[in-house]
């Protein structure tokens, strides 16, 4: 292994261009491959920016020649010479027509044979690509993914900060509540028996901060929940977190659509129509199925229980039934594949799918025969049916799920249709969320989005009598069928707060132990006020046109929480363990399965 001695890097290997011939440059990086051609050898030199050729020929040293020629894949190098005009253009790369003639070439370290190709495309399973993560990382779009995330990132804080915005930064030590996902907690050495909790979001500091008057609050923040085992969740994510005094819903809606317009305009290069479209809770609900609508296609749902209330079947008449008309694909699935589709809504709580399959040779359904004459026409004219289209209709006593179960058929239906332009970007709000939802397990309504939300004021009266009726100040941004961002105006009066908390179930007692800090602060004087935050991993997946969030976190951790690098969790040393006053408990084992 060689030193660089003296030489430095002058320029990055992707950067340069023909307006660069004749200079004589410095680059560093790792082989990305040799070609041995006898007295000709090419090298591709590979940064974070690029791959530059690397030319070796008859006019090379023989030294700095033989040196090429023991060069292997992922060896890192330094090099310098003349830039010149390659004699073969290699038109997919943005430095294809010009090459690096060496002069000089030191091999700062070797490597051995990796477990995988540092290529795009590679033909590897994801958890060796895991294991060896820093080698995942040195693939093109690996970086690349890297690199847009920081400069989102970028223009984020650029955005804000010319907006007036403060970054403050929050605990990552703080109370552990009991609302929401679990807490990671951490066991204070100091206070035995006592624990911190990680931060699921800033969201009681960003209010105590528009308390202390600081206004315009933005934060990258780091967060984690200890969430049930999801195929595409992280333990641990960001949030683009902010907050507002002295604002309305509106504010923060047109100040984060402008941000959107503008992050969109200087990284994609994609403009974005403002002001964005919007949908009530309720009409999401009744149009897709879905508070978070993917909008890149039709196929809207459509209310059928009115029509189906003296239709005949008796399945329908004493159900909320939804249909979808699947324009045109009445070919397209056979009846075995709507057999398919139908044990997908019985997996998503429906007792089964009703279907009319109407082609240009023939009709079939599996419903109509018991319908009256009006009811089938009424049907089809309110789903819009012509020849060779798929009519897929489903009916439940519960609105909600016969809602989503059917939301969630237009997309599988969209998808294997092939109907999903990949190259949309569509952004909605979705506003007007109920305030609090019905936990079954627990028998008592839980905050939809979280305790601290403001219910519509015309709906205050409702909190103690009908708390299924109120609907909140809150705010969904939606991308792609995605919730990328969620807020809401925030309660700013301590007995509306209270209220709150009883509504949710807390005691006097309860409410003032675990949230005191904040009531007791709304004393003194609390701005109006309201945020937004967004999840960064899923915003930069969607923008990268990524399928997963851990392709665009350097160092993500898998369905399991654990991270495959340096298989973390593990076990720590007892003597740890005894300084935290902290003991394991192992369970044991039922002595009939011994």
């Amino acid at each position: 292994m060689e030193t660089m001695g003296t030489l430095r890097r002058t320029d990055y290997a992707g950067t340069l261009r023909e307006s660069d011939i004749g200079k004589t440059i410095t680059v560093a990086g790792w082989v990305a491959r040799q070609r041995d051609l006898g007295s000709l050898i090419f090298v591709d030199l590979r940064d974070r920016t690029g791959i530059l050729q690397l030319a070796f020929d008859q006019n090379t040293p023989k030294d700095i020649f033989d040196k090429a020629f023991a060069l292997r894949s992922e060896h890192v190098i330094i090099a310098s010479g003349t830039l010149r005009r390659r004699s073969s253009v290699n038109p997919e790369l943005p430095t294809g027509s010009i090459e690096l003639e060496v002069t000089t070439l030191k091999v700062l370290a070797t490597s051995e044979t990796p477990p995988f190709e540092i290529i795009d495309g590679v033909n590897a399973r994801e958890d060796l690509r895991l294991k060896y993560r820093y080698l995942d990382l040195r693939r093109p779009q690996m970086q690349n993914a890297v690199l847009m995330r920081h400069e989102i990132v970028r223009q984020t804080r650029n955005f804000f900060y010319d907006h007036g915005f403060i970054e403050i930064e929050t605990p990552i030590l703080i109370k552990s509540t009991p609302e929401g996902a679990r807490d990671y907690l951490v066991p204070s050495r100091v206070h035995p028996g006592s624990f911190y909790a990680l931060p699921q979001s800033p969201q009681l500091y960003k209010q105590l901060s528009m308390l202390a008057g600081f206004d315009r609050y933005i934060q990258i923040a780091r967060c984690f929940r200890d969430e049930d085992l999801r195929a595409d969740r992280q333990p641990e994510f960001t949030q683009i977190d902010l907050e507002m005094s002295f604002v309305d819903q509106e504010d923060v809606m047109g100040l984060v659509q402008q941000y959107l317009a503008d992050l969109f305009h200087k990284v994609l290069g994609v403009e974005i129509s403002l002001p964005l479209p919007r949908l009530t809770y309720a009409e999401a609900m009744r149009q897709y199925g879905s508070d978070k609508p993917d909008t890149r296609f039709a196929m809207e749902l459509c209310d059928l229980t009115q029509l189906a209330k003296n239709c005949g079947f008796k399945v329908f008449e004493s159900a909320n039934v939804y249909g979808i008309n699947a324009k045109g694909l009445a070919s397209a699935f056979s009846r075995k594949e709507i057999d398919k589709l139908t044990e997908f809504v019985r997996e998503n709580g429906l007792g089964g799918l009703a279907f009319t399959r109407w082609t240009a040779d023939s009709e079939s359904s599996s419903y109509e025969k018991f319908l009256t004459e009006e009811a089938k026409a009424a049907f089809r004219s309110a789903l819009g049916a012509e020849t060779g289209d798929l009519l897929l209709i489903g009916a439940h006593a519960n609105l909600e799920k016969v809602q989503s179960a059917m939301g969630n058929l237009r997309l599988l239906v969209a998808k294997q249709a092939g109907l999903i332009d990949k190259t949309k970007f569509n952004l909605l709000w979705v506003t007007d969320f109920p305030l609090f939802e019905y936990d079954e397990e627990e028998n008592r309504y839980v905050a939809k989005h979280h305790p601290f939300t403001h219910p519509a004021d015309e709906d205050i009266q409702y909190l103690e009598t009908d708390p299924g009726r109120v609907r909140a100040k809150a705010y969904d941004i939606i991308l792609n069928g995605t919730e990328i961002g969620g807020g809401s105006i925030r309660i700013n009066s301590p007995e509306l707060q209270r209220r709150m908390f009883a509504a949710l179930g807390f005691s006097p007692e309860e409410a003032q132990a675990q949230f005191g800090f904040l009531t007791d602060a709304f004393k003194f004087g609390a701005p109006p006020h309201g945020g937004l935050a967004f999840g960064l991993d899923r915003l930069v997946m969607l923008m990268a046109g990524k399928d997963s969030i851990r392709d665009v976190i350097a160092f993500p951790k898998v369905a399991t929480a654990a991270e495959l690098m340096t298989e973390c969790p593990s076990p720590v040393n007892p003597k740890q363990l005894a300084e935290l006053s902290i003991s394991i408990v192992k369970e044991e084992k039922d002595s009939a399965n011994d």
